[in-house]
């Protein structure tokens, strides 16, 4: 784990733990993130399963599945499991498959891997689609292809960065919202969410910011951009981030009520093939 802080607890693809029962989570780090080995999720999922992984969902927010053989259409059946499974472009005419995951990469138009410098692009901090009216509730992400070295992706407990803050901090930002719109698009407008979130399932409150945010109403632009960067860097302190590194089988599935994510971009995200497949499950509007 050289050149790691070492408060990010990061899962080394050469850990082998012995003691893992089916559906029994093993805890991953303090700040989220749960493995649970031994179920095949390419089959449908029993009452017997589908409850102990939801909970570990909820308590570690992060759940990582190893060793797992799926196709697009086995794993989309898995993320529905939970929820209805978001068309992926449903905002766009599109003539893609539906009904399947979809496939994310680093590979440019002649399948070669690049980095892509845009204010789109995943390796910045944020939640998935918080610009819809209901943004995602969960998503998974299946690793296909994965470089020989780098291509981790982190999480940010927003939770726990919102419990920590000061209280005078706090009253500041209650009721406070933020208006979102996808870096990709921003003729598409914006969306109002509120900068703290209740969590519909815990009760408990988390930070709800991100790449995709753009100011705070009713405040001045260049204040709120401020408040909103001093929140993020607050959030992706070592103490709150998990850092989960792939293996080939991974199918990760993380809560974006209470979490940031991103790609981390380092010397080698140029170099190797690095190909996922994702579902998201539409959640509700948020509080």
């Amino acid at each position: 784990m050289a050149g790691l802080d070492p408060a990010v607890h990061v899962l080394d693809r050469d850990d082998d733990p012995q003691s893992e029962r089916q559906d029994d989570p093993q805890r991953l780090s303090p700040a989220g993130g749960a493995r649970i080995a031994g179920i095949d999720l390419s089959r449908p999922l029993s009452s017997e399963l589908k409850d102990p992984i939801w909970r570990a969902f909820l308590a570690h927010h992060v759940v990582v599945f190893p060793e797992q053989s799926l196709t697009r259409e086995q794993q989309f059946a898995f993320a529905a499991n939970f929820g209805e499974v978001e068309v992926h472009g449903e905002h766009r005419p599109e003539s893609k498959r539906h009904g399947v995951a979809h496939v994310m990469s680093n590979l440019d138009a002649d399948g070669n891997p690049t980095v892509r410098f845009s204010r789109a692009a995943n390796y910045h901090w944020h939640t998935d689609k918080p610009y819809n009216q209901k943004p995602p509730m969960l998503t998974t992400l299946y690793a296909v292809e994965i470089p020989a070295r780098g291509g981790d992706t982190e999480f940010a407990n927003t939770a726990l960065a919102y419990a920590a803050l000061p209280p005078e901090t706090k009253k500041r930002i209650a009721g406070l919202r933020v208006a979102f719109s996808p870096a990709f698009d921003p003729s598409r407008g914006s969306v109002d969410q509120p900068l703290v979130r209740t969590h519909p399932d815990t009760g408990r409150k988390a930070l709800y910011l991100g790449n995709h945010s753009t100011h705070i109403r009713d405040m001045p632009e260049a204040d709120g951009v401020a408040l909103l960067g001093d929140l993020v860097e607050h959030a992706t302190q070592r103490q709150f981030v998990y850092a989960h590194r792939w293996r080939v089988g991974d199918l990760v599935m993380w809560d974006n009520r209470c979490l940031l994510h991103r790609a981390v971009l380092d010397a080698d995200s140029g170099k190797y093939r690095r190909v996922m497949h994702r579902s998201i499950v539409r959640g509700t509007v948020p509080f």
